[in-house]
C-alpha cells in the first residue's frame, strides 16, 4: 500500500460518471478497416487505406535514412539530403518537378526527421500516375545539383540562425543535448550552422548511396486507390529498384537516464521558457499506457492539476503541458511552460511538489476517468483527414505496433488501473534527477547563468 490514500471504491460522482460514459462512444477501429499490409518483391513495405470518399490519394514514402545516421560532425546531413531529393533528377530539373505537380493542382515535399525521411505527394486521383511517377523520379534518380546544394544549404543555415531568436527554440534544442547527450538524439535534426558549413555535396550523394534501400523503405497510401492497384503501380516504378545491404550499422538505443542537470540560459525576453524532463521508455514498455495517463492527469489540458494550479491559481502561466515523446531508439518525458522571468522558482516549485504527490499519493479514480475520456475519445479525431490516416500508418509501422493498435488503443488506456499509475511513476518520474532547462532574463529570475 503507498503512502498516500487509496482510491475509494464508492460510485463515481456525476462529472466522473459522465466522462466514463463518453468512452463508449469512442468505438474501436478494426484492423481490417484501417488498412492492408503486404511487402514487395524488392523489400518495400507497403500499407495501403482505401478511402473512395474522395477522389483524392495522399502517399507517404519513409525511408529509414534519418539524423541518427548522421556522422560525428555532419549533424542536419541526412536532413539536406532529403530537402534535396525534389530539387533535380537525371530527368528533370527541380524547377520541372515543381511545375508538373502545381500544375495539377497537386504537392509534393520531402524533408528529414529524427528516424527517417519522408517524400508526401497528395494529388486528385486522375492525377495519381503523375503523382507516382515524380515520387519513383526523386526516391530513384536523384542527381543534387550544386547549385541546389549550395542555395539549400544557405537556406537551412538562415532558418537556423533565426530559430536561435526563439527561446522555446534555443530551450528545446539545449534540453535534447542534455538529455540524450552523447547519443545522435541530442543533435538538432536540422544541423547547426557550423555543421552545414562542412557538408559538401559528396557528403550529400555518399549518404544517399548508403542508406537510401528498398527495404528500409515503408510506402502508405490512402484515398481513393484499391490495393491491387497502388500495387502494380509501383512495382512498375519502384521493381528495379534493387535491394542492398546497409553500409552502416543500426543505431544504439539512447541510455534510459543520468544525473540530473540544470542549463540556464541569458536571453532578454519578458517570458521565460522552461523545460524539465528526462529520458523515458518507448511504446513497448509494460508501463508506457500507464504514464500516458499520469502524463494527461499532470498536465495535459485546461483539467490538467499543473494547469490549475499554475493558471487558476496563481496565474503564472497561461499554458502548461507535459508529455511522452517515443522515438525508435529512445524516449523523453517532457515538461514545458512559459511564466514571467521572477515567477519562475514559484513555477518550479508547483510543478515539483505535483511531481513528487505523483511518486507519493494514488490519483482519484475521477481523474483517471476524465484522463481516459480524453485519450480514448481524441485518437479517432488522428483519422479525420486522410493526410492523417497517413501520418499514423506510419508511426505504426515504424513503431511496430501492428496494424490493430487501433483497436487495441482502448483496451490499453481502459487497462491502466490507479495502482499502476502510482508505481509506474515511482519507478519512471524522479523530479531530483530530471533535466531542467530555462531560457529567460536570468537576473530577473534569480538564477545564475551556465552559458
Amino acid at each position: 500500500m503507498p503512502p498516500g490514500p487509496a482510491p475509494s471504491r464508492c460510485r463515481l460522482r456525476p462529472a466522473a460518471l459522465l466522462l466514463a460514459l463518453l468512452l463508449g462512444f469512442a468505438a474501436p477501429v478494426a484492423a481490417q478497416d484501417l488498412a492492408v499490409r503486404e511487402l514487395l518483391p524488392n523489400g518495400v513495405t507497403l500499407l495501403v487505406a482505401e478511402r473512395p470518399a474522395l477522389p483524392i490519394v495522399v502517399l507517404r514514402a519513409w525511408i529509414r535514412a534519418g539524423a541518427i545516421l548522421d556522422s560525428p560532425g555532419k549533424a542536419g546531413l541526412a536532413n539536406l539530403t532529403a530537402e534535396l531529393l525534389t530539387r533535380g533528377t537525371r530527368t528533370r530539373t527541380g524547377r520541372q518537378i515543381d511545375q508538373a505537380i502545381e500544375f495539377v493542382g497537386g504537392s509534393l515535399s520531402s524533408g528529414g526527421g529524427r528516424d527517417g525521411i519522408v517524400v508526401s505527394l497528395s494529388v486528385l486521383k486522375k492525377d495519381l500516375a503523375l503523382g507516382l511517377d515524380l515520387v519513383a523520379d526523386v526516391l530513384l534518380n536523384p542527381t543534387f545539383p550544386q547549385e541546389e546544394f549550395e542555395r539549400k544549404v544557405q537556406e537551412i543555415r538562415a532558418a537556423v540562425q533565426r530559430a536561435e531568436e526563439s527561446p522555446e527554440t534555443v530551450a528545446s534544442k539545449a534540453f535534447r543535448r542534455l538529455v540524450f547527450d552523447p547519443h545522435p538524439y541530442g543533435t538538432p535534426v536540422e544541423g547547426t550552422v557550423e555543421s552545414l558549413g562542412r557538408l559538401t555535396r559528396d557528403d550529400v550523394v555518399a549518404f544517399y548511396t548508403e542508406t537510401y534501400r528498398p527495404q528500409e523503405t515503408v510506402v502508405v497510401a490512402v484515398g481513393d486507390v484499391t490495393r491491387d492497384e497502388i500495387r502494380v503501380a509501383l512495382e512498375q516504378r519502384l521493381g528495379g529498384w534493387p535491394m542492398r545491404p546497409r553500409a552502416t550499422a543500426s543505431p544504439a538505443a539512447a541510455p534510459l537516464g543520468g544525473p540530473a542537470k540544470t542549463r540556464t540560459i541569458q536571453k532578454d525576453v519578458s517570458q521565460a521558457s522552461v523545460l524539465l524532463g528526462q529520458a523515458g521508455i518507448g511504446r513497448h514498455h509494460p508501463d508506457y499506457y500507464a504514464l500516458q495517463v499520469a502524463s494527461y492527469i499532470l498536465g495535459g489540458g485546461s483539467a490538467s492539476r499543473l494547469y490549475h494550479r499554475l493558471r487558476e491559481e496563481r496565474g503564472l502561466v497561461y499554458s502548461v503541458y507535459s508529455y511522452l515523446a517515443p522515438g525508435r531508439y529512445g524516449a523523453v518525458f517532457e515538461l514545458g511552460f512559459q511564466t514571467r522571468n521572477d515567477g519562475v522558482r514559484e513555477a518550479l516549485e508547483v510543478v515539483r511538489q505535483e511531481l513528487t504527490r505523483l511518486r507519493h499519493e494514488w490519483v482519484s479514480e475521477e481523474e483517471v476517468a476524465r484522463a481516459k475520456a480524453y485519450l480514448i475519445g481524441s485518437f479517432p479525431l488522428r483519422m479525420d483527414t486522410t493526410g492523417e490516416v497517413a501520418g499514423l500508418l506510419l508511426t505504426i509501422e515504424e513503431h511496430g505496433l501492428g496494424l490493430d493498435y487501433p483497436s487495441r488503443f482502448r483496451g490499453l488506456i481502459e487497462a491502466v488501473s490507479v495502482q499502476q499509475i502510482f508505481q509506474a511513476v515511482r519507478t519512471h518520474w524522479d523530479p531530483d534527477a530530471m533535466i531542467l532547462v530555462v531560457v529567460g532574463n536570468l537576473k530577473q529570475a534569480g538564477l545564475p547563468a551556465s552559458e
